[in-house]
């Protein structure tokens, strides 16, 4: 297996979805506690890269082994059946970097907080369950709510409680606050998904793969893709005023004719190869900008 198909098989270019969300817990924990585990954060990054990675590779292997034979994505479009892997080595890595991160994920839970623990049981539920069981959730029309919680979401949340554990209790206002900070990564990250199965609507139902887009329609589908696109920038000026977030995520404003430019294009035309990087070029610009402005926020 070369590096290229290794990449691929892990989704790296995708991987701005997780490493932002976390940047974003630790400039939180700065700007309202000064606290920041330097510690825990490098051991927490590792664990949610290797969960991250084991996720990509079972969603590759569970669509592999559930595509139908209507058509010829196993063989042509999926990675593992394109470059022939070997399905035996396939599940080792996926076992191999779960029980890796597992194990990582409770050490921290035991040196830190119940509370970890229970953020991470749920955060594997979610990512293990978003593709394999009886009815994956990423074949399902839950699966932008499930991918935009558990990484836009629930990635922040553990990474500012592994911080300030000691110093806030983990109640309703909490939760809340860091829930309003992480919209935008939530909405761009549920986007990036919708924006996938709307291209991939056609192939997913000749795989049984009935999602959000196959119960409201491409019209309705498109709507919903600009209101994720857009209404982050409204919460911007939210968490201004409530100080949630330091004044200098105003200046994320800049980059909505970006965010206009690509959605425009991609409300035109719903090509795979041709407009779906349109849709992460959205993600990336936005969690790019708005995590640095929040982390120059948060240091000054």
């Amino acid at each position: 297996m070369t590096f290229k198909i290794f990449f691929e098989l892990i989704e790296l270019k995708a991987k701005a979805a997780s490493v932002f969300p976390f940047i974003l817990g630790m400039a939180y924990s700065w700007f309202h506690f000064k606290q920041v585990n330097v510690g825990y954060m490098i051991i927490f990054f590792i664990a949610m890269f290797l969960f991250n990675m084991a996720v990509d590779i079972l969603d590759n292997y569970m669509d592999y082994h559930n595509a139908t034979e209507d058509h010829d994505y196993k063989d042509k479009t999926n990675i593992i059946g394109r470059e022939n892997l070997s399905l035996p080595v396939i599940r080792l890595m996926i076992i191999g970097l779960i029980g890796i991160s597992s194990a990582i994920g409770i050490w921290l839970a035991a040196q830190t907080s119940w509370v970890i623990l229970s953020l991470g049981i749920i955060s594997y539920a979610i990512g293990i369950l978003y593709s394999a069981g009886p009815i994956p959730l990423s074949s399902l029309p839950v699966g932008e709510i499930a991918s935009g919680v558990a990484m836009g979401y629930l990635i922040p949340l553990i990474c500012v409680y592994l911080n300030i554990y000691d110093v806030q209790e983990f109640n309703l206002n909490f939760m809340i606050k860091v829930l309003l900070m992480s919209i935008p990564a939530m909405f761009y990250i549920a986007n990036l998904m919708l924006a996938n199965n709307t291209c991939d609507l056609e192939e997913d139902i000749l795989n049984n793969r009935y999602t959000l887009v196959y119960y409201l329609g491409k019209d309705k589908s498109l709507k919903l893709f600009s209101f994720l696109a857009y209404s982050p920038f409204m919460i911007i000026l939210l968490l201004i005023m409530t100080e949630i977030a330091p004044i200098t995520i105003i200046f994320t404003l800049a980059i909505l004719p970006f965010i206009v430019k690509n959605t425009s294009r991609f409300l035109m035309s719903q090509d795979k190869e041709k407009t779906f990087p349109l849709a992460i070029k959205n993600l990336i610009i936005m969690m790019v900008v708005y995590s640095v402005l929040f982390v120059i926020g948060s240091v000054l």
